[in-house]
Formats: C-alpha cells, sequence, structure tokens
C-alpha cells in the first residue's frame, strides 16, 4: 500500500495530554452552560430517538443561525465545527495556492497541506495587520483571515479586508470570535460573493465539545459546498442542544458580558505585557509558560513568530485571581 508522497512526512496537529489543573489554553468558553439550562437540554434529549439517523440538512437549526446572524437560512451551510469546512472550501475552488498571515490559526495551513496546495506565508505587520500588497496576490490564491485573529486576538481593519477582496481572490474569513468583539464583516457578504465567513458555537456559545460550525455566503457558493458535505455531518444532539442554545440567547450573554468584564480585568492588570484583545483569550508578553505549569496553571506557549509570549484564556473569576497572582510572582522574581 502506497501512501501519498505529500502526505509521508505530514505534521500531525499537536495533541496535548489532560492533567488536573486550571485550563487556560484551549480558548473553551470557561463558565459553561449554566446548570438550570444543561437541565432543560437533558429533558428534551430524553425523548430524542437515538436510533435514527439526523436530519441530511438540518433546515431548523440553519433558520435559528440565520434568525441569529440577520440572514437568510440559503446563505449558510453547517459543519461538525468550522475546521472540516476549511477542506471542503479548498476542495471546492480552483486554486493550488494558500494565502495566510501568520501568527494566525494553525489549521488553514494543516487541511491545506493535506490538500497538496502551497501555503504562502504573508506575516502580519508589527501591528498584526494583515497585508494584501505583493506578487502573492497576483496569481489566483485562497486568502484564510482570521478576525478577530488567533492568537494575537485583535480584530482586522475593514478597509484592508476590502483590498484583499477587491482582488477577486476568495477570501475565507474567519470569525470564530466575533461575539467577544463589537466588530463582524458578516454585511460584506451581500457585496462580495468572493467572500465566505466561518461561525462557530464552540466559544462563545460554550458547545466546544458538540462541534458545530457554519459558513456564511452567497446562496450560489452555499449551495455548492452544501452539495459536496458529507451527510450526516451533525449529530441529533448537536443539532438538538444548539437549536436549544440559539432559543436561549440572552443566557449566552450573560457569559459572553461576564467573560468580557474577566478579560478587561487581567489586560488592566497587565498593562504593560497585554496585548488588546477582542477575543476570550489574552496574548501576554511574558516567557511564563514553565512557571504556570509548575503551579498546575495551563496556558498556550507561543513559538515562532511570538516566541517568549504566553496566550491566556480568559477563565472563572477565580481561575483568573489564580492567574493573575502567579503572574504577578513570576514578575517579581523577574525584576
Amino acid at each position: 500500500m502506497k501512501i501519498a508522497d505529500r502526505l509521508k512526512r505530514f505534521e500531525g496537529y499537536e495533541g496535548r495530554e489532560e492533567k488536573e489543573g486550571i485550563h487556560l489554553d484551549k480558548n473553551e468558553n470557561s463558565f459553561g452552560l449554566p446548570k438550570n439550562f444543561k437541565d432543560e437540554i437533558f429533558e428534551e434529549l430524553k425523548e430524542t430517538p437515538l436510533n435514527r439517523y439526523p436530519p441530511i440538512d438540518p433546515v431548523v437549526l440553519r433558520e435559528k443561525l440565520a434568525g441569529y446572524i440577520g440572514s437568510s437560512k440559503e446563505n449558510i451551510v453547517l459543519g461538525n465545527g468550522t475546521d472540516p469546512l476549511l477542506p471542503l472550501i479548498y476542495q471546492l475552488f480552483k486554486s493550488e495556492k494558500v494565502v495566510i498571515n501568520p501568527p494566525t490559526f494553525a489549521m488553514y495551513s494543516f487541511y491545506a497541506k493535506r490538500e497538496g496546495l502551497t501555503v504562502n506565508r504573508i506575516p502580519l505587520d508589527g501591528d498584526f495587520e494583515i497585508s494584501c500588497a505583493g506578487d502573492h496576490m497576483k496569481e489566483p490564491s485562497i486568502v484564510c483571515i482570521c478576525s478577530p485573529n488567533n492568537p494575537t486576538g485583535n480584530v482586522q481593519p475593514r478597509e484592508k479586508i476590502i483590498d484583499v477582496l477587491e482582488t477577486d481572490n476568495l477570501v475565507i474569513l474567519d470569525e470564530a470570535y466575533a461575539e467577544f468583539s463589537d466588530t463582524s464583516f458578516l454585511d460584506l457578504i451581500e457585496e462580495y460573493d468572493n467572500l465566505i465567513v466561518l461561525r462557530t458555537l464552540s466559544k462563545a456559545f460554550a458547545l466546544a465539545g458538540l462541534r458545530v460550525g457554519y459558513a456564511v455566503g452567497s446562496p450560489q457558493m452555499i449551495d455548492s459546498l452544501r452539495s459536496i458535505r458529507t451527510p450526516y455531518s451533525l449529530s441529533v444532539l448537536s443539532i438538538k442542544i444548539a437549536i436549544k442554545a440559539l432559543e436561549n440567547k440572552d443566557t449566552i450573554q450573560k457569559s459572553i458580558d461576564r467573560i468580557v468584564d474577566e478579560r478587561e480585568r487581567i489586560i488592566n492588570e497587565f498593562k504593560n505585557y497585554a496585548h488588546p484583545s477582542d477575543t476570550n483569550f489574552i496574548l501576554l508578553d511574558l516567557d511564563a509558560y514553565d512557571y504556570l505549569k509548575e503551579r498546575d496553571i495551563y496556558v498556550r506557549k507561543m513559538k515562532g513568530e511570538l516566541e517568549g509570549k504566553i496566550r491566556v484564556t480568559v477563565g472563572k473569576d477565580h481561575e483568573n485571581d489564580m492567574l493573575i497572582s502567579a503572574l504577578n510572582d513570576f514578575i517579581g522574581e523577574k525584576r
């Protein structure tokens, strides 16, 4: 059995062993769902037949999402998280190149390399902003933009995103963290048919364990994506719980508000080290990964362009208290 040449030395995504402690390393919604909300969900699930396949096209969920973002269900295709939608988009559009702006979300290049595409890396500038200048835009490309960007936390300027859209290249705009920000560019869908926006219920909606994502674009583009998506891509449980969460947006918003408040508390505590953030995490100019790990506080150790920094997910109040105390001790010992 011969393995494809491009996959013989393929580097898989690094997994991390789960250990007891405070986990602020995966950008999850640390507050989760309220117990009474979970109880309501579990009562409904008792009546859900698990011996039947889910709908091939969960229209009700698409309608709920359309109402949530102020769009139409024809503009939405669902995925088992947003990650599996990336290779579908790569396969659908004729291009041999994917442009990414590091430091950014690793899965853009992961799936591009897996599909045998060339990855052009155009680094963010000193303010962590994108650029569409250069010869890389003269050839047909798929351009991946993350806004707010993971791992830097900043929203990309609207005018720069429009500059990229004006090149007529396909643009994948990842807005996984948009709910933690005051800025979204979903409205650009109406003007640019070369734009696909990725959204998820993993972050703000605290449903990372269910893997519910979606793409928003022109009806023609979305219809094409839907036609090549595998059937039954979302489980019955994922569909049911996602619908319930969208019907309880006020409950979700309270969680978002708490995270934003805690985010600003941490940023204010470390003004000399924290980068501005429109997400549920903060990039810190502190090489404190090992120091925190020794105290059972797990954060993301940055590499490459961000060597010597850490990315910290906003946790619950008491978790943030412990993080702040440990980081202040770290800073004090380094002086």
